[in-house]
């Protein structure tokens, strides 16, 4: 498209991009470049006629096309595109001015933003999101209960309903995000039991950080320079630094210790 598309033009595009997304093996580069293409054509419509920002059917052809990028930014994990994204949607999602019917993906796309938030630790941008959805949709919607229930779950300190929570995600999409959450917690509680334990079995250790094979938590040790005995089945953490008694989350990993164990106690 080297001049202003037309409106049919721009629909034939976005049906083959979307096509090509939704195959069983998608070329990423190629609906990348039609998504270019896309936005391009939307901003030479845009600046051809300005009548053009009136009409719905512009306008319910432009959210497509950014909710489709949306999807495809989760697709390839690109986590800036999809903030790009999802700042262009909110016009569409809250402000109203469109007057468009409610899109399907709306809330799909508004609760991976809210674990994007989330996994970001961004509670405050979290919380003003949430602000913006209407009571009903909190309270009964899928796809923004998860995200609601989780935040819940770490102001509480329950990691174990983290980790439940990613067995109850509304769609797999949630999974990325899912993940990048689950890393950051590993990480916290790995620091915390460095502080409170000069060592831990490997059972102990697998279950408290969650991982689901031992390959996992060895990787993990690797990555952290813990000193792994296989004939012992312990793991060593370095020496600490700072008087451990000190440290409040001492109560906090045997809390988490004790729910991890009783947890495979019940399994």
């Amino acid at each position: 498209m080297t001049g202003v598309p037309s409106a049919q033009e721009l629909s034939g595009l976005y049906d083959r991009t979307r096509a090509e997304l939704d195959s069983p093996r998608p070329n990423h580069n190629a609906v990348k470049t039609q998504l270019s293409q896309l936005k391009v054509g939307l901003v030479k419509i845009a600046l051809h006629s300005a009548q053009v920002e009136l009409d719905p059917k512009f306008q319910l052809t432009k959210r497509s096309i950014l909710e489709m990028g949306a999807e495809f930014s989760i697709k390839t994990g690109d986590i800036p595109a999809f903030e790009r994204y999802i700042a262009q949607l909110e016009v569409f999602y809250y402000d109203r001015k469109h007057n468009l019917a409610d899109s399907k993906v709306m809330y799909p796309l508004v609760g991976l933003n809210l674990l994007r938030l989330l996994s970001e630790n961004l509670i405050a941008d979290f919380h003003t999101t949430l602000e913006r959805i209407d009571l009903a949709q909190l309270q009964s919607n899928p796809y923004i209960v998860h995200p609601v229930k989780l935040e819940q779950a770490l102001m509480e300190g329950s990691y174990k309903k983290v980790w439940q929570a990613r067995a109850e995600v509304p769609t797999p999409e949630y999974l990325f995000f899912m993940d990048i959450l689950m890393a950051t917690i590993r990480n916290e509680v790995a620091s915390c039991a460095e502080k409170s334990y000069s060592s831990l079995p490997f059972d102990d250790a697998k279950s408290v950080l969650f991982f689901t094979s031992m390959d996992e938590l060895l990787r993990f040790a690797q990555e952290r320079h813990w000193a792994v005995s296989p004939s012992e089945k312990r793991i060593t953490f370095p020496a600490a630094t700072e008087n451990t008694r000190m440290f409040q989350g001492e109560t906090i990993m045997k809390q988490t210790l004790a729910y991890a164990r009783e947890l495979e106690r019940i399994v």
